[in-house]
């Protein structure tokens, strides 16, 4: 299979085939919403994939959830609003030092902001507040957004990096730990062999995977990165990503 290009394509070809192989076979049978190249893609039955993901005691437990900010999620944000939990979504490709939005359903409410307005990413950015990381309370649950998956817990989004950052600065902020749980929801077509799926040094590790049919917990924990691997950051994303270059920065003074 040719290797479709994207805008973040070129940084790791077995990853770039592995989307490509996932994006087409989505297509192919037909369980795509919309175009999925290039995205992390809005599958059939992603709004019962949500509903799977609020009948875990895990989603029950949480206050406070972190979720990604791409539609096929929009289901899990409103669910999140709608069950009263504060919810921080990453703003889209962190483009603002104040890196996430902070929404909770009474504000929302207050305002006459309908919880299903809020709940896109555009609305979200709307009716939401951002934040900065030292104004975030600790996270008990990580939603985030996939592309492949497997068993073992390996994940790979659209290839951008936005996820593994925006939980290293969690972590490094001491805002998520080794134990909170990391979830996704995705189709089963997305699944694919473990040995498929390599894992590099920054990669974030999934402990829960949610399809519309069923929720799998990752039967062994894997060690997560303990925050943001500097010498992973690829010099276009420092260059764009505001945060990435204050806490730079900062770092340099404190050399």
């Amino acid at each position: 299979m040719d290797t479709l290009t994207t805008p973040w394509s070129g940084h790791d070809a077995v990853k770039d085939r592995l989307r490509a192989m996932v994006w087409s076979r989505l297509k192919s049978h037909g369980a795509a919403l919309g175009e999925p190249v290039g995205h992390i893609p809005r599958f059939v039955g992603h709004e019962r994939a949500a509903a799977q993901l609020a009948a875990l005691a895990i989603w029950q437990q949480a206050q406070v959830v972190k979720c990604n900010p791409d539609h096929v999620q929009a289901p899990v944000r409103l669910r999140a609003l709608q069950d009263g939990k504060m919810l921080y979504m990453a703003v889209p490709r962190l483009t603002d030092e104040r890196c996430f939005v902070a929404l909770s359903a009474s504000a929302l409410q207050q305002r006459g902001v309908a919880l299903e307005s809020a709940s896109t990413s555009r609305g979200a950015m709307q009716h939401g507040t951002l934040v900065a990381l030292r104004d975030m309370a600790p996270i008990d649950l990580v939603v985030v957004g996939c592309v492949a998956v497997a068993r073992h817990g390996g994940r790979t989004g659209k290839g951008a990096g936005f996820a593994d950052l925006e939980l290293g600065l969690l972590r490094q902020h001491g805002l998520i730990q080794a134990h909170t749980p990391i979830v996704t929801t995705v189709h089963a077509l997305q699944i694919v062999p473990e040995t498929e799926l390599p894992m590099r040094a920054h990669d974030w590790w999934l402990t829960w995977i949610v399809t519309p049919d069923e929720a799998s917990a990752v039967p062994t924990a894997q060690t997560q990165p303990t925050g943001l691997l500097w010498e992973q950051v690829r010099p276009e994303q420092l260059a764009t990503i505001p945060v990435l270059r204050a806490l730079r920065g900062t770092a340099t003074r404190n050399d």
